[in-house]
């Protein structure tokens, strides 16, 4: 049976390097630890979730272009900060905002439904299967030493961040590069998954109480019978 006292005692271990908050005082992340996910009993859910998200996406897309967005716009500045281009590798939000007017892509349905929830609350959301963590997240810049596993041309490849990247780890490697960009292959969300961590990312102009909103509605979503725990982290 799930037991919430695990979900709190993995986020109670859980942290973001002081090097992080240096680069953007008003960064906060917020973790959901989530139990009992039945993947089968979402499909219907997860249709209609990503339905509402692409009307969302067209809704805002048709008064400004996705870049001026102001949350996707906030994330290309912390992309600067630490040397990245926006334009080459674009964070989660932005990349989902390109192509949810025409249709988000199809994963499965626990990725689909988190995928629209970041559309239509407009935060950059990963999902990650738990059982495939080594020890506890945390976010960090870069030694670039750090393995990243990827696919590149069809293939299998280990690469490394670059030096001062901020990349989520966990005692394996990173398991997010470029605060949200691309994750690894090794702790990808699948069919079978039941147990699963969700990272949001908030800058301002979001607000903490608006990045909360967009947790309670991802957990409604996955359904009643999930077990959850949720931990803030933000600058002291």
């Amino acid at each position: 049976m799930p037991d919430v006292r695990s979900l709190e005692d993995f986020l109670a271990r859980a942290r973001v390097d002081p090097a992080v908050f240096d680069l953007r005082p008003d960064y906060r992340a917020l973790l959901v630890a989530v139990d009992d996910i039945t993947p089968a009993a979402l499909d219907a859910r997860s249709e209609a979730l990503v339905r509402r998200a692409g009307d969302v996406a067209r809704e805002l897309l048709d008064s400004r272009p996705v870049e001026q967005l102001p949350h996707v716009a906030a994330w290309r500045e912390a992309y600067r900060a630490f040397g990245a281009k926006p334009q080459r590798t674009r964070n989660s939000l932005e990349a989902l905002m390109s192509r949810a007017a025409g249709g988000l892509p199809r994963v499965n349905a626990i990725t689909d439904i988190y995928n629209a929830i970041s559309v239509i609350h407009q935060v950059p959301l990963g999902g990650e299967d738990r059982d495939r963590y080594t020890g506890a997240p945390r976010l960090v810049r870069s030694h670039a030493d750090e393995p990243f596993d990827t696919v590149a041309e069809g293939r299998d490849v280990t690469e490394h961040p670059a030096a001062g990247e901020v990349v989520w780890c966990d005692d394996a490697g990173v398991t997010c590069r470029r605060w949200n960009w691309r994750q690894a292959r090794r702790t990808l969300l699948h069919e079978d998954t039941s147990k699963a961590l969700f990272i949001l990312d908030a800058l301002d102009p979001m607000t903490t109480l608006a990045l909360e909103a967009a947790a309670e509605d991802l957990l409604h979503h996955l359904g009643p019978g999930v077990v959850a725990s949720q931990r803030l982290l933000a600058a002291p």
